[in-house]
């Protein structure tokens, strides 16, 4: 669903296409943003194929802040420079910032009614669900092999179930896996 303004003559994605896409992204997102950035980035504007995605997500995982916000600023960058990061970044926080005073304005009103409190836990439910299905939609596709599902494997224990902070976990999974990397190299 790419359109003519999507890309100039250069191959550069245009400001309102990186705006509209993140826009998109930040509408459809709301409690789940990186399932919906993956889908429209990946799948319906084919900005990135699957590994580039991963790449970058990897990348965005690794500095400080939001993975999508990340994802945003190193993709508006990647097409249009600064101004293609901050209209990528206005396009995502457009609308959820929207939604989140609206929403806020009534939660206040309505916060003392149970079925409302009920709703609040049952849309957090949904928001893990939609997590574990992107991860699984992205391991699908890229077909990792036995190191990289051990390695996945450990940081989640480590960081979901030990709770390890997310940068030591990181750290040491990426040391280890590097090693085991190379030393099987090595062997074959």
């Amino acid at each position: 669903m790419t359109s003519a303004a999507d890309a100039s003559v250069d191959g550069k994605k245009s400001l309102s296409a990186i705006f509209l896409a993140f826009l998109k992204i930040g509408l459809c997102g709301f409690g789940g943003v990186a399932t919906w950035a993956r889908r429209i980035l990946v799948e319906e504007r084919c900005w990135l194929n699957e590994q580039e995605y991963a790449e970058l997500l990897g990348v965005a995982s690794i500095l400080p802040g939001a993975n999508t916000l990340n994802i945003a600023v190193l993709l508006g960058d990647r097409y249009r420079g600064f101004t293609g990061s901050l209209s990528a970044l206005a396009g995502l926080l457009l609308m959820p910032l929207v939604i989140v005073f609206g929403l806020t304005v009534l939660y206040e009103r309505f916060s003392i009614i149970a079925d409302v409190n009920n709703a609040v836990g049952g849309a957090a439910a949904a928001t893990a669900g939609l997590v574990i299905g992107t991860a699984l939609r992205m391991m699908q596709n890229l077909k990792p092999d036995l190191i990289a599902l051990l390695s996945g494997g450990a940081i989640f224990i480590a960081v979901g179930l030990l709770r390890v902070p997310l940068v030591i976990g990181l750290v040491v999974a990426i040391a280890v896996t590097l090693v085991v990397r190379v030393l099987v190299e090595r062997r074959r």
